[in-house]
């Protein structure tokens, strides 16, 4: 897989993107967000999507899409069994309400 951010000291990167999701690579382990339990990935820029930040050692922040999940959701699923609602509409809506506030 090649990775589309690469330099040293990065402790959270995005390694690919997918049609079903996306890897990032977190302090040495890689995970997949797939679009259908993290859908407010899908129809996103790939500079956005890139774009990530690694907070405190455990929290993974996407700035451009105001997106937050810590490290313990990606390895213990289970724990936390609500999945987003978020759906194309809503990010259609999301987009035009910004448009007309303009």
């Amino acid at each position: 897989m090649k990775s589309l951010k690469s330099g040293k000291g990065i402790s959270a990167s995005v390694e690919n993107i997918t049609p079903s999701g996306i890897w990032i690579f977190v302090n040495g382990k890689e995970y997949f967000l797939n679009y259908d339990q993290y859908p407010y990935f899908r129809d996103q820029t790939l500079k956005s999507i890139q774009n990530v930040k690694l907070l405190h050692g455990f929290h993974l922040h996407w700035p451009d899409l105001d997106v937050d999940l810590e490290i313990d959701n990606l390895e213990n699923p289970e724990k936390y069994p609500l999945i987003s609602k978020v759906t194309k509409r809503t990010t259609v809506r999301r987009k035009l309400k910004k448009v007309k506030q303009h």
